[in-house]
């Protein structure tokens, strides 16, 4: 390039580039470029098409967070039944603690009308956590180790389970 073509980055003007967000044309420097499947963008065309898929309005919100801390907390009373079984407790909460995370996951997306958000899944997350607590605190008082370990395993597996149903998130394609 001649002294005359040179082009500088937008957000730093003294770095030299030859990079150009191939949606706004923008000259961008390695740092600010975002390598997409079309090519490198800046950070705002990024975060302006991110906006796009956030379609969740602000009572998805609270019917979200009732939904499913309601539907945690049946299923955590229900873990805790389990736990006074005895040794086949332990294999019946690895098949009954994803079950369940699917279960509050589809109820609470019904309730959303399938919404998308990243917050909104981390609310619904957050709730799951916030519906096993009482039968947690309850474990805790009265000295049951068992059922707080059960509640803990619980909520290490269902937690999870539910935030992945509900972003779409996929392990193997």
């Amino acid at each position: 390039m001649t002294e005359n073509n040179v082009l500088h980055c937008a957000n730093h003007p003294g770095v030299e580039t030859s990079l150009r967000c191939n949606r706004c044309d923008k000259p961008i420097c390695p740092k600010c470029a975002v390598k997409a499947p079309v090519g490198y963008r800046c950070r705002e065309c990024v975060k302006s098409q991110q906006k796009i898929f956030d379609t969740a309005v602000w009572y998805d919100y609270l019917l979200g967070f009732f939904v499913a801390g309601f539907l945690s907390l049946i299923a955590s009373f229900l873990i805790s039944l389990i736990g006074g079984i005895g040794f086949i407790g332990w294999f019946l909460i690895i098949i009954a603690a994803p079950t369940a995370g699917v279960a509050i996951a589809e109820g609470a997306r019904l309730v959303i009308r399938r919404r998308r958000s990243r917050s909104l899944f981390i609310t619904i997350a957050v709730a799951v956590a916030l519906g096993a607590l009482p039968v947690a605190l309850t474990n805790l008082l009265t000295f049951n180790l068992f059922g707080l370990l059960f509640q803990g395993i619980y909520l290490a597996m269902v937690v999870p389970a539910v935030y992945t149903r509900l972003s779409g998130i996929q392990l193997f394609k």
